[in-house]
Formats: structure tokens, C-alpha cells, sequence
């Protein structure tokens, strides 16, 4: 049964020409800290910029990286290269030399803005069979580690934000940005302030991490966390967490111990459920429900439709937000297979059960490593937990945990002895490793190959 929310007549909105958006913001200090006149110059120079080289290259490649914190020239770059139609890459800077041999290989740039490389740029590329328009890739690394490209258009990530303004009944946007912006969950606050006309904050997430909070009103404001960020600064600062009107929190899982600590604080949690190739969240659960202790993930957002097939994978089989592959195979997507396992109740809210492909099977019986982690973590023993299965000749695999304990005080029995009664035997770990940290990515998605890397090295005979 496909389930999404009743869309409700509204007005349709006009997403403005770009550059006539940042014309009549002038005089707004829109991005908070900085001068919109700056920012109008730096985009005219990046539009003369990629106009010359559209000159030589009817559809440039360009890599675009924000160099540190200068985000105001990244979203300039970024804009002008949409308005001169161009074929722009998003990238991190943070990647290393393997990834970017990698990334390279497969884009083979005409030009690299942010980040100096030796590269040497070909004159004579063959050229690919792409539209002749803007053409957005964002990385997406997954599961996997391996670093790909899902292709969106300005149409695309238009999209996603007529359905977000139109699920939380929006006009205009106002967004404290943490996450990076080469990132979907962080470009996306930039397009949902930039399209309604509101406000955006791009905040050190460091300097928060370190103490340094900001003198601001946030009432109105929407932040965007992962759970790994939740819950450091539900620690270090719960009282600026409370100020928000919505804190989305996507990227990865979270815990139970994790949701019960923010209704404790009363936040207004809004946990979503997307992913780069539908350019963010396509389900949300709002903050009210979410304070009335709906442990969904939510509702589906008009500008999408998901359902769930028979083997209880969710299937995205529609979303007017959808990407048109992995780079460089440009081809309109039907629908979207996920990997993920869940099913809807009574009143459309969807609750994911965790990945089909990280599903163990273990003497025959089906084991879902969340049900697991979330017991664990409830014990407050241990600080980060991965639950994976490990492959056993005997029971095909064997249920492995890799952890990380709260102090060095603690052991495994400890750990045992606290989840003997909730769990039923065959869930229980037959393997404990301990380690200092679990391999995440900044969103806090782990890296599954890593894991497994782990496991093997451990338990070697």
C-alpha cells in the first residue's frame, strides 16, 4: 500500500530566478555574520569566471570545495555555477589522497575551486552524454566507504523544499547550520533558507563542541543534527538545544536512550528519514508527536510517495525530489529500492527496523542488530555500539558486538549480566570486541567494510 500525507490545496510556489533572489536581499543581512553585497560580488565574479571557461567547455566540470571556514565563496561557486549551467561536484576537503585519485579519475575536472591540488588538467576531454543544464553531484558514500555521486538538478532540490515548507506549513525558513555543506543534510538548510527568503546561521560546529555558544534568539530557528551531535550537546548544553522551534535529527539511526534523554529536556525533536539520492528527508515525525512519545520516524512529505513491499523493504516509488543516478550515468529513476526494512501503522507513521543487508541470520533465526544496540545502550555502559554478524561455519553467522564502554571500569560481564533478561538468547553477542572508537563518518554513518575489518582482525584463531 503506498502511504503518503493528504496534500492539501496550496498556493504553488515560484522558485524566483537565482540571482533576482540574491538581488533583492541586498540589503538584508540574510547569512547571519555576513554582507549580502559580498556576497552578491563574489557570486557576479564566479558567473564571469565560469562563463569564460563555458567558452572552451560547453559543460565544465567543476570541483567545488569549501577551503576551511569560508562557506560565503563555497555558496557563491556553488549558485553561479547552477546559473551558468554548468556540471558542479561537491566535494570534502577532508579527503585523502586515495579518495581523491579516485574522485579525479572519475570527474576529470576543466576546473577545481577551493582546494589546491596537483592535478594536471587535460585541454582534450571526451566529452559525456549529459544534459545540456545545471547538473548538481553530491557525494554519497553510503555503507561502503566508496565514494559516489548522486546526480540532482536545481529542480530536484527545488522540490525538496516545496514539500518541506509545505509539511511544516511554512513560509520562510530560518536555519542554524552545523553540517557541511558539500553534504546534502547541510546544503539543503542553505537552499530551504535561500528559496523562502529567511535567514540561515552557518555555525562552527567546533566552537560549540568547545563552549562557544552564540548571543542569539532561535525561537524561530530550524538546526540540523546527527545523532552523534545530539547527544554531545544534550551533554555539554542541553538549555541551547531547548531554544529551537525544530531540531531535525537524520543522518544515521539514533538510539532509544538517545530520544528519551531529549523528551526528558523537552526538545523539539523532529527525527527524519531520507538520503542523498532523494536530496534529503522524504519522512519526519513533528515535534509534538515526537513530545506525545511517537517513536516513529514519522509521516511522508507530500512531494514524495513510499511503500513497502512484501519482503518489508522501503520502496521510494515516487518523489518529484528524486536524483537521476550515480555520476556519470545520467537516467530518470522510476522509483528508489532502499535497504532498508520497516513498515507503517495504523495512523501512516513509518518505523524502520534497520538495514536488510546488515540483517543476521543465525541458526536459521532472523536477528535485527538495532533491537540489540538500543538494549545495550540503554545500559548506559557504553558510549557507541555497532552490532554485525560475523560469518560461522556451524550457525552461518554469529552475532558480534563492537563497542566502545563509558570508562575503562567496565567489562563485558557487566555488560551481559545487564541485557541477560531483556534479550532472548539468540540475540544476545557471542562475540565482544572493545574498541576506542567505532569507524563514522562526520554524519555518524559507519563504514560497515571497516567493521568487518575489525571483527576479522580480532578474531583470528
Amino acid at each position: 500500500m503506498i502511504r503518503n500525507l493528504k496534500i492539501s490545496p496550496k498556493r504553488e510556489k515560484k522558485m524566483n530566478d537565482i540571482l533576482e533572489i540574491i538581488e533583492t536581499r541586498l540589503n538584508q543581512e540574510w547569512i547571519i555574520g555576513c554582507e549580502s553585497q559580498l556576497f552578491y560580488h563574489l557570486t557576479q565574479h564566479h558567473i564571469e569566471q565560469l562563463t569564460e571557461l563555458k567558452k572552451i567547455n560547453h559543460n565544465p566540470r567543476i570541483i567545488l570545495v569549501q577551503k576551511n571556514n569560508d562557506y560565503l565563496n563555497f555558496l557563491a561557486a556553488f549558485l553561479a555555477s547552477i546559473i551558468t549551467k554548468c556540471h558542479v561536484f561537491l566535494c570534502d576537503q577532508r579527503w585523502q589522497d586515495k579518495e581523491w585519485i579516485e574522485v579525479l579519475h572519475l570527474i576529470q575536472p576543466h576546473l577545481i575551486l577551493g582546494i589546491d591540488i596537483n592535478y594536471s588538467i587535460k585541454k582534450h576531454q571526451t566529452p559525456l552524454q549529459l544534459p545540456d543544464q545545471s547538473l548538481i553531484m553530491i557525494p554519497t558514500g553510503g555503507t561502503s566507504g566508496k565514494i559516489r555521486f548522486a546526480i540532482h538538478t536545481w529542480k530536484t532540490l527545488s522540490a525538496s523544499v516545496q514539500g518541506f515548507t509545505d509539511f511544516f506549513d511554512l513560509q520562510k525558513v530560518n536555519s542554524f547550520c552545523l553540517l557541511p555543506l558539500h553534504h546534502v543534510s547541510g546544503l539543503m538548510q542553505f537552499i530551504r533558507s535561500f528559496l523562502t527568503q529567511g535567514k540561515i546561521i552557518i555555525y562552527p560546529y567546533t566552537d560549540l563542541k568547545n563552549g562557544i555558544i552564540p548571543s542569539l534568539k532561535f525561537d524561530d530557528f530550524f538546526i540540523s543534527l546527527v545523532p552523534t551531535q545530539l547527544q554531545l550537546l544534550l551533554t555539554l548544553n542541553p538549555n541551547f538545544l531547548r531554544q529551537f522551534k525544530t531540531i531535525l535529527l537524520g543522518g544515521a539511526p539514533p538510539w532509544n536512550s538517545l530520544l528519551i534523554t531529549s523528551r526528558h529536556y523537552s526538545l523539539n525533536l523532529s527525527p527524519t528519514y531520507g538520503m542523498t539520492e532523494t536530496a534529503s528527508q522524504i519522512v519526519t515525525l513533528k515535534p509534538e508527536k515526537f513530545l506525545q512519545k511517537n517513536n516513529s520516524t514519522g509521516q511522508v512529505l507530500p512531494h514524495a510517495n513510499v511503500t513497502i513491499n512484501q519482503d518489508k523493504i522501503i520502496e521510494i516509488i515516487k518523489t518529484t525530489s528524486l536524483y537521476f543516478g550515480y555520476y556519470p550515468h545520467y537516467e530518470p529513476q522510476p522509483c528508489l529500492i532502499t535497504d532498508d526494512l520497516g513498515y507503517f501503522d495504523d495512523e501512516n507513521y513509518l518505523h524502520i527496523l534497520g538495514r536488510n543487508s546488515q540483517k543476521i541470520i543465525t541458526g536459521g533465526e532472523n536477528v535485527f542488530p538495532k533491537e540489540i544496540e538500543d538494549v545495550i545502550l540503554a545500559t548506559n555502559l557504553v558510549k557507541d555500539i555497532s552490532i554485525i554478524g560475523v560469518a560461522n561455519q556451524q550457525w552461518g553467522e554469529l552475532v558480534t558486538a563492537i563497542y566502545v564502554p563509558q570508562d575503562e571500569q567496565i567489562d563485558v560481564d557487566m555488560i551481559r549480566e545487564r541485557i541477560k533478561s531483556q534479550l532472548s538468547p539468540v540475540k544476545q553477542p557471542k562475540h565482544w570486541i572493545q574498541v576506542q572508537e567505532l569507524p563514522r563518518n562526520q554524519q555518524g554513518k559507519l563504514n560497515y567494510q571497516a567493521l568487518q575489518k575489525i571483527a576479522v582482525t580480532n578474531l583470528k584463531p
